[in-house]
């Protein structure tokens, strides 16, 4: 058992960055220790004489950490009120590396954001600052006339007339068809696109409300009305909460099947560069077809199309709509599906080095943290590194 002095020592070379792998080891070794939680304290409060100015960079390191053990804070917390007024504002600051310190002992005995399987001992990993922000609200807008309307620079109102119909950008952002006289010319058609990094929200003339993950687009008539149909073509990710109209089914197309429904919320996964095709039933119902086979799912229902054939199996159905809720949520998904995700939110190139990773991964972040978090989860496990270089991770075990 180290001496309180020496474990002074190996905390101040934590906080300068200069412990070795080993040390750090035996810091988060000691630390995990229960009846040593109150040494964890009397370090923190007797470092507040040191200056504020010489831990300003170790302050950076911290805002990576997303998750304090609230239990050690508290008590910590609570030893602040014997402290003197002048050196609140440094307490404030030790609070701070109290919680990294805390964080960094549970990563190192096995409590992950992303769960490793038990029998794995994560290292701690190197600290690596990324500096890009995440995806965000846009779309580009392809009328009829080829004209195309950047969404996320255009302004609140009217953005143009197209067949008897008015296209505005509402007062939340989403773009609005409404149908303002005779269709005039009922094939003229629109294309609604995301890139690499942007989501956005149609209300389409039918009153249908449609959301567009980012690297997808929807096609579609001005009139939406196709024989008799309501039809729009999808390419890439997009859920649905479709208008109930028994007269006109709605019809969404992709480059493997189409989809028929009434009325009802669903969503369909259709990237082309995934071997799988989803689509996920949250309520109603709906007729999947694709190369001549026919299937229908209930609520709750996920149907996956690989190379023709249509399986059906129940699902969480939470996991298929995270995204629409500015959340990434995964569930045992291997390491390609989750680059797959990262690389179009936050429009980045992804390059393998050397063996991929077999582990399965889960859990939940959200989608508007920098880069630097999302990354550095899955690095805590110990089954993944990832570096950095303009906009390309490189990603190694």
């Amino acid at each position: 058992m180290k001496t309180p002095e020496q474990i002074r020592i190996l905390f101040k070379k934590h906080l300068d960055n200069s412990c070795s792998h080993e040390e750090t080891q035996q810091l988060m070794n000691y630390f995990q220790l229960d009846e040593d939680r109150e040494v964890l304290k009397d370090l923190i409060i007797g470092t507040l004489e040191i200056e504020d100015e010489h831990y300003k960079n170790d302050l950076a390191i911290m805002k990576v950490v997303g998750q304090v053990d609230q239990d050690l804070f508290v008590q910590i917390h609570e030893s602040a009120q014997a402290v003197p007024e002048g050196k609140k504002k440094r307490f404030r600051l030790w609070l701070q590396i109290a919680a990294v310190a805390a964080v960094l002992a549970l990563a190192y005995i096995g409590v992950y954001f992303f769960n490793n399987q038990p029998e794995k001992v994560a290292t701690v990993p190197k600290v690596t600052l990324y500096d890009i922000k995440s995806g965000g609200y846009g779309a580009t807008l392809t009328l009829a006339n080829g004209r195309k309307v950047s969404l996320a620079n255009a302004s609140k109102g009217e953005i143009g007339r197209e067949s008897g119909i008015v296209i505005t950008k509402s007062g939340d952002g989403k773009l609005v068809y409404q149908v303002s006289e005779k269709i005039s010319d009922p094939n003229a058609s629109n294309t609604l696109s995301t890139s690499r990094g942007e989501t956005y929200q149609v209300r389409l003339p039918d009153g249908s409300l449609v959301y567009l993950n980012a690297a997808s687009s929807l096609t579609y008539t001005t009139s939406l009305i196709q024989n008799g149909k309501r039809v729009v073509t999808l390419s890439g990710e997009g859920y649905f909460e479709v208008a109930k109209d028994k007269q006109h089914p709605f019809i969404v197309k992709t480059g493997r099947q189409e989809v028929e429904v009434l009325g009802t919320h669903f969503n369909i996964s259709s990237y082309a560069d995934d071997e799988v095709e989803k689509t996920t039933l949250l309520e109603g119902s709906v007729k999947l077809s694709a190369s001549g086979n026919y299937k229908l799912l209930r609520p709750g229902q996920q149907a996956k199309l690989s190379a023709g054939k249509i399986t059906i199996s129940e699902t969480d159905t939470d996991l298929a709509v995270a995204w629409k809720n500015n959340e990434f949520v995964i569930e045992s998904e291997n390491i390609e599906t989750i680059m797959k995700m990262i690389s179009r939110w936050y429009n980045l190139d992804v390059v393998y080095i050397g063996e991929k990773t077999n582990q399965r991964f889960s859990g939940k972040v959200s989608r508007f943290d920098k880069l630097s978090k999302v990354l550095e989860i899955v690095e805590s496990t110990g089954e993944a590194r990832f570096d950095l270089k303009g906009r390309t991770v490189y990603v190694s075990k």
